[in-house]
C-alpha cells in the first residue's frame, strides 16, 4: 500500500510543483522585464496592481479546486452525472464573473488604482496594467477550472505540460511586446493575458484524445450546489486573497516608511516569494485529488500517509529554497534592480533573508489548509486561512512596523505564519474525530514493517 501511495504522491506533487512554478513565472517575468524597461516606478506600478491579479486567480481557483474536489468524491463513488454537472456549473460560474471582473476594468481601473496606493507617479502604469489584466479576467478563471478538473481526471501530465507552456508563452511575449515592439506596461499585462488563453487550447487536448471522464452537459446552474462545492475551495480563494491583502497593507504601510522606492523594494521581495509559496501550492494542489479520492473512499491510511509526504517534502523544500535565497541574495536582487539603487538592493536583501525564514510555517500551513478543503472540513480550512489572510498578520504588520519599520514588515509575515502553523496543527488533530479513530484501529492492524 505504502509504495503506491508514495508513487502516486511523488507523481501529483512533483508534475504540480512544476506546473505552478510555471503559473507564478506570469507575474515573475513581468516583474523581470517591467525592471529593465521602466525601472523602479514600473516595479512599483507592478506592485500594486499584483493584488487583483491574486484575486482573480484565487478566484478561478476557489471554483476550480473545489468543484474538482466535489467532483472526485462523486466520481469514487461512481455517481457520474452529478460529477459532469458539477464541471458544467463550474464553467458557467468562472465566465459570470469573469465579465464582472472585466467590466470593473473597462469602468472602474483608475479609481481601483487609487484605491491600492498609486500616486501621480505609478498612476498612469498601474491603470494600464490593472484594465487588461480585468479585461482578461474569464480566461484567467476557465484556466484555474481547466487545470483543476484535468488534473483530478488522473491527466496531471497535461496539467503541468499546459501550465509550463502558458509561463514560457508569457515569457517570450514579455520580450517581443516591451523591447521591439516597445509596448511598455501594456505590453507586459497583454503578455500575461494570452498565456492563460494558449493555456486552455493546450488542456482541450484531454477531450479530443478521448481521455476525459468529464464532460459539458446542458445543465440549469442549482445555486445550492454551488454554494457547496465554492465552501471545499474557499480556502483556496482566501490563500490567494491573504497575498492580495498582505501586498495591499504592505504597500501602504511601507509608502509611508520608504516611499516609492520602498514599495519597489518590496516589489522584487513579494514576486519572488509568490515563486516560492506557489512551490507550496503545488505540493497542495498535487495532494488535493489523492486526499478526495482517499477521504471519498474512506480510506484513513491513504490520507494520512499522503500528509505525512506532504509535510516532509515541504519541510525539505523551504530548507532548500531558504538556504538558496541566502547564499545568493545579492546576485538575485541584481537581477531585479537593473538601474543598482542601492537604497533598493539594502532594504530587499534584509526582506529576503528575514522574510524567507516564515516559508518552514507557510509550507506547512498552505498543505494542512488544503488537506482539510479535500477531506470535506471547509469551516475549518476557511478560519486558518482567515488567520494567514487578515485576522493575524494585518495587526500584526501595523503593530511591528512602529516599533521596528521595515524589520518589522519582514517579521511580521514571519511570526503570522509561526502562530497560525500552531493554530493549523492543533485543528487538524482536533477535527473529524470519528475519522481519527477509524483511523487508528486501521494503523492498529497493520504491521509496522508495511507503513
Amino acid at each position: 500500500m505504502g509504495n503506491y501511495v508514495l508513487k502516486d504522491f511523488a507523481k501529483y506533487v512533483c508534475l504540480n510543483i512544476l506546473g505552478m512554478l510555471g503559473l507564478s513565472c506570469y507575474i515573475l517575468a513581468d516583474t523581470f522585464f517591467v525592471a529593465k524597461a521602466l525601472g523602479a516606478t514600473g516595479i512599483a506600478a507592478l506592485n500594486f496592481s499584483i493584488s487583483i491579479y491574486s484575486v482573480i486567480h484565487g478566484t478561478g481557483l476557489m471554483i476550480g479546486l473545489g468543484g474538482a474536489t466535489r467532483y472526485s468524491i462523486l466520481k469514487s463513488q461512481n455517481e457520474d452525472e452529478k460529477a459532469n454537472a458539477v464541471f458544467t456549473t463550474c464553467i458557467k460560474l468562472g465566465f459570470l464573473i469573469g465579465a464582472s471582473f472585466a467590466l470593473i476594468g473597462i469602468v472602474g481601473s483608475k479609481t481601483l488604482a487609487v484605491i491600492l496606493g498609486a500616486d501621480g507617479t505609478t498612476l498612469p502604469l498601474t491603470k494600464n496594467y490593472l484594465t487588461t489584466i480585468l479585461c482578461f479576467a474569464t480566461f484567467f478563471i476557465t484556466n484555474n477550472i481547466m487545470l483543476a478538473f484535468v488534473r483530478n481526471d488522473h491527466n496531471p501530465n497535461l496539467s503541468m505540460f499546459a501550465m509550463l507552456m502558458g509561463s514560457f508563452s508569457n515569457i517570450l511575449l514579455d520580450y517581443i511586446f516591451m523591447f521591439p515592439l516597445g509596448m511598455g506596461m501594456f505590453g507586459a499585462a497583454f503578455a500575461t493575458s494570452l498565456a492563460p488563453i494558449i493555456s486552455i487550447s493546450i488542456l482541450l487536448l484531454h477531450f479530443r484524445r478521448g481521455k476525459a471522464q468529464f464532460r459539458y452537459i446542458p445543465y440549469k446552474m442549482n445555486w445550492s450546489g454551488v454554494g457547496d462545492f465554492l465552501s471545499l475551495g474557499l480556502s483556496a480563494f482566501i490563500t490567494e486573497v491573504s497575498s492580495a491583502v498582505v501586498l495591499i497593507t504592505f504597500n501602504l504601510v511601507i509608502l509611508s516608511i520608504k516611499g516609492n522606492l520602498g514599495v519597489a523594494s518590496y516589489g522584487i521581495v513579494a514576486n519572488i516569494a509568490l515563486v516560492g509559496v506557489s512551490v507550496f501550492v503545488g505540493i497542495a494542489q498535487g495532494m488535493q485529488p489523492l486526499v478526495s479520492y482517499g477521504y471519498g473512499l474512506k480510506d484513513y491510511m491513504v490520507l494520512k500517509k499522503v500528509l505525512k509526504y506532504a509535510v516532509i517534502t515541504s519541510f525539505a523544500i523551504a530548507s532548500v529554497m531558504y538556504l538558496s535565497t541566502y547564499f545568493n541574495v545579492n546576485f538575485i536582487i541584481g537581477i531585479f534592480n537593473s538601474e543598482g539603487n542601492l537604497a533598493i538592493a539594502q532594504i530587499a536583501r534584509e526582506g529576503l533573508v528575514i522574510y524567507f525564514i516564515g516559508f518552514f510555517f507557510a509550507g506547512i500551513n498552505i498543505i494542512l489548509t488544503m488537506y482539510l478543503s479535500a477531506s470535506e472540513h471547509a469551516k475549518e480550512a476557511f478560519a486558518i486561512s482567515m488567520a494567514r489572510g487578515c485576522i493575524i498578520i494585518v495587526p500584526m504588520a501595523l503593530m511591528l512596523s512602529r516599533i521596528w519599520g521595515m524589520t518589522g514588515i519582514w517579521l511580521s509575515f514571519v511570526i503570522t505564519e509561526g502562530i497560525v502553523m500552531l493554530i493549523s496543527i492543533f485543528t487538524v488533530a482536533n477535527s473529524g474525530k470519528n475519522e481519527n479513530d477509524n483511523l487508528e484501529k486501521t494503523i492498529g492492524n497493520i504491521p509496522e514493517e508495511s507503513y
